[in-house]
């Protein structure tokens, strides 16, 4: 599970927020159901492996054949806090606009990294090339969203500067 919530911090973390605890508790139950099956370490820090199992293989197969049709969850509390912001002095507005634009330019230059590790010849991850083909579609994804952020952020830092000026 330690391993696991690396990977998972590292790639689909990105895009898909869950309770990390949820890496922990799960898979004892997914071998409980026969998904996984689950062995120790003999020696070291005695850490727990799973290993997917053919009917783990046919249910996770069985999900992807039946493509979601639910609509996208954006849940952004810089955004939220925005939505509020007439209630806020102009400072604290700047202040917001400021922060998340920092936020978003800082998770940019990182997929920018990434994209140029999953490059050919490009090393991921200690040294492993990454193989997951459509990790990079998700990484492209994920260059577009925090390019139009920082586009965002960087017009409501405008704004914010200007109506701070006459603004309360």
């Amino acid at each position: 599970p330690y391993d696991l919530e690396r990977h998972v911090r590292a790639t689909l973390g990105n895009f898909w927020s869950f309770p990390h605890t949820l890496l922990y508790s799960e898979p004892p139950s997914l071998a409980s159901g026969g998904l996984v099956t689950e062995s120790r370490e003999e020696v070291g820090r005695r850490r727990r492996v799973f290993t997917i199992t053919p009917a783990g293989v046919s249910a996770l197969t069985a999900w992807l054949d039946h493509p979601s049709n639910a609509p996208t969850e954006l849940r952004d509390l810089g955004l939220l806090q925005l939505f509020f912001a007439d209630l806020a002095s102009a400072s604290a507005r700047l202040r917001l606009a400021e922060q998340q634009l920092a936020i978003h330019r800082a998770k940019l230059a990182a997929y920018l990294e990434d994209e140029r590790l999953e490059e050919p010849g490009g090393v991921h991850e200690r040294g492993r090339r990454t193989t997951e083909r459509w990790r990079g579609e998700t990484l492209r994804m994920g260059l577009r969203y925090e390019e139009a952020a920082v586009r965002f952020w960087e017009g409501v830092v405008s704004d914010a500067r200007v109506t701070g000026r006459a603004g309360p």
